[in-house]
């Protein structure tokens, strides 16, 4: 059940390999070299549904000039080949593309760690009968995205690994074989002409170093195309939030039964005791009273005590809750409170202008409490850091809070590190959370809230 969802979470992983793409070593730009030769490769499968019904189109144009200016009695049979073509041709380019985008989408996966969701479930207001389905599978609206997707992602393929061919597969090449015929020249005694072997000789080199500097950008670009044509299509957007909101609800009920039961927990064992034990200590002194006033009045003042202890409890229950110095103060003042409760040092920086949303302020700071734990159980850090401001973006401002440690990193959501918690509170607003956490880099968690949340 938790498959999408994990798959989610680690997307945000995806942002500290696309940040040191250019630091690559050596044997991974290779790799990426090589998975660019094989995109110019399959850019051949990927274009071949828009070959299919370009020719297609092509031959049924000019089968109909034909049919017009032919004779009447073959006109029948040309009739039936021409709708034929143009019958077959479409679910042709379908089936084919969709087994491009399946390949491309495989690739990917292996490659660079993107991840679809699982296909939804059928459509109850879709077609009922087989046939039915099985002309809007080869002529329906999917088929023809899955064309136009293939397509796109066969350009990019051809113009990436154009690219690297030319420039690096050509540059060695070139600089090799102009080596070997300068050598041979030499050896034959005859330097004539020597001038472009020598260019290219130095600007072979040249070019493949530039081509191999391209690569992760190049990479980086296919993948980009991918992802938004495979993976975050407008369907495959709306079959993820679906997976995620089902997977959510489900964590977010098992969350409340817990925290509910933790709080029966504690005022069971705690202030629930305590009362109690007022509540005695009270019929003690009433006893006591009319015999006994001394020890009577010794009695209400253990209870008077114990009621105040009591409602210290109590207050520290509620705290866990809500704190009161947010719901008074706000982020700015509640934010060196949780940080002062951390037993790694913690720095604190607000950029807050105004107040966002109660909303807002309790996903924030519940975010910022549970990765300060997070930093105090498993990152085994020297020091922390949280900032929270205010940023714009094109769908509203946002309320960004980061946290930041210099601890081992290798942040993994399935560990019982809390992120999914942190992910579904997020979400639920329509936030996002990213998390890069390279091992032994430390840790960086991102959370935008919605600033009206």
């Amino acid at each position: 059940m938790t498959g999408s969802l994990a798959a989610t979470v680690r997307s945000g992983f995806a942002a500290a390999r696309a940040e040191a793409a250019a630091r690559r070593a050596p044997a991974e730009r290779i790799v990426e070299l090589l998975h660019l030769l094989t995109s110019l490769a399959l850019a051949l499968l990927y274009l071949l549904p828009a070959a299919l019904l370009v020719a297609s189109w092509t031959l049924a144009s000019v089968s109909a000039a034909g049919l017009i200016s032919g004779l009447a009695d073959v006109r029948a049979a040309e009739t039936a080949a021409v709708a034929g073509l143009l019958l077959l041709a479409p679910a042709a380019a379908g089936l084919t593309a969709r087994l491009a985008c399946r390949v491309q989408r495989s690739r990917l996966h292996g490659v660079l760690g993107l991840t679809a969701p699982a296909a939804p479930a059928p459509d109850p207001d879709g077609p009922a009968s087989a046939p039915a389905r099985a002309l809007s599978f080869l002529y329906g609206r999917g088929a023809w995205g899955a064309i136009v997707s293939s397509t796109a992602v066969g350009l990019v393929g051809t113009f990436s690994g154009g690219i690297a061919v030319g420039l690096v597969v050509y540059g060695v090449a070139a600089s090799a074989g102009s080596l070997l015929g300068i050598a041979y020249a030499s050896t034959a005694g005859s330097i004539d002409g020597l001038g472009l072997p020598l260019l290219l000789v130095v600007l072979g080199p040249l070019g493949a170093l530039v081509g191999m500097r391209l690569v992760p950008v190049l990479v980086l670009l296919e993948a980009e195309t991918t992802r938004r044509l495979l993976f975050d299509a407008p369907d495959v957007r709306i079959r993820r939030r679906l997976a995620q909101v089902q997977d959510s609800r489900l964590r977010m009920v098992d969350a409340a039964e817990a925290e509910r039961r933790r709080i029966e927990r504690d005022l069971h064992d705690g202030a629930q005791q305590r009362l109690l034990l007022v509540t005695m200590t009270l019929t003690r002194a009433r006893a006591r009273f009319d015999r006994d006033p001394a020890l009577a009045r010794q009695l209400l003042d253990q209870a008077s005590a114990e009621a105040r202890e009591v409602m210290a409890e109590l207050r520290e229950v509620a705290r866990g809750l809500h704190p009161r110095v947010l719901t008074d103060h706000g982020l700015d003042a509640a934010l060196p409170v949780a940080a002062g409760r951390c037993p790694v040092p913690v720095r604190v920086d607000t950029d807050l202008p105004d107040r966002p949303s109660p909303r807002a302020e309790g996903v924030a700071y519940y975010v910022a409490c549970e990765a300060l734990t997070n930093v105090a159980k498993h990152a085994r850090a020297a020091s922390a850091s949280v900032r929270a401001e205010r940023v714009a973006a094109r769908s509203g401002d946002l309320l960004r809070l980061t946290v930041r440690d210099d601890g081992a990193g290798g942040a993994d959501p399935d560990s019982g590190t809390g992120l999914y918690g942190l992910w579904d509170r997020v979400a639920a607003v329509d936030g996002t959370l990213a998390v890069r956490s390279p091992v032994g880099g430390g840790t960086t968690l991102t959370a935008d809230i919605p600033w009206r949340a």
